[in-house]
């Protein structure tokens, strides 16, 4: 069975990359970190399956499924929310999984894999389906799900202040209220509306209409103040982004 592993995440493609590798029929065929470079490895490698990130900039995996010709591979969703989406999916026989990526839930996937290729024919309309309505629906996320023992909060994106990365986990920032979320910021950032939200480090997102003032620091870098009191650094890496979101006003 030939795959291509699909995910802006280099530590998710390894992570995916091990696992299949541990199963005997699997050739990873090819890589890919967006969705323009997960369509020309899809097209050259022929892949029987293809393993695809939901978040991605630009052309996100619904879009990248929905350009691959008829009929196409079979295709596993990964993702790191499980909403709405990841209901629809399932009601839909159209297998995902959910980061990170746990060894016994994708063998599960990989004997609904090896099923769909066994009765191989023309492209399945449910799916087809779904990836229009999907690709019709909003993109951001409204809500985030943060899962503790015995229980799941639903935390609104709009009540977000920032959010940073703490190791393995996000950390979400909600007026007093902090919620530890396991996952990568760059996954929790593909979701939320780039209208409301900027990155301005490595490690730091902040909500845009949160932000006061910004205090020149040396090196091109900022402190940025919010509306609570909190202030943050941005590194001059990210100094563009906050340009474009604040229509081109110059940072000074």
């Amino acid at each position: 069975m030939r795959v291509v592993i699909v995910d802006d995440e280099a530590l998710a493609r390894r992570r995916l990359k091990r696992l299949l590798g541990a199963e005997p029929d699997v050739e990873i065929a090819a890589e890919a970190a967006d969705g323009r470079s997960a369509l020309q490895a899809i097209a050259a490698a022929r892949p029987d399956a293809v393993f695809l990130d939901v978040q991605m900039p630009t052309i996100d995996g619904v879009e990248v499924a929905r350009r691959l010709p008829s009929p196409r591979p079979a295709i596993v969703f990964v993702t790191a929310f499980d909403h709405y989406a990841v209901q629809a999916f399932e009601l839909q026989a159209i297998d995902y999984l959910l980061k990170p990526v746990a060894r016994d839930r994708l063998a599960e996937s990989m004997t609904r894999v090896r099923h769909r290729l066994r009765h191989r024919g023309a492209d399945d309309p449910a799916l087809s389906a779904l990836l229009e309505r999907f690709a019709a629906a909003p993109r951001w996320l409204e809500r985030v799900p943060v899962r503790s023992p015995g229980r799941v909060d639903l935390v609104d994106v709009a009540a977000i202040d920032w959010i940073e990365a703490a190791n393995n986990y996000v950390v979400l920032h909600a007026g007093r209220d902090t919620h530890i979320l396991r996952s990568t910021l760059a996954d929790v950032a593909a979701g939320l509306d780039p209208r409301r939200f900027v990155r301005i480090h490595r490690s730091t997102v902040v909500a845009i209409d949160r932000i006061v003032r910004l205090d020149a620091m040396t090196r091109g870098d900022y402190e940025v103040l919010l509306k609570d009191g909190t202030r943050v650094l941005m590194s001059r890496t990210y100094r563009a982004g906050l340009d474009r979101v604040l229509k081109g006003a110059p940072l000074i």
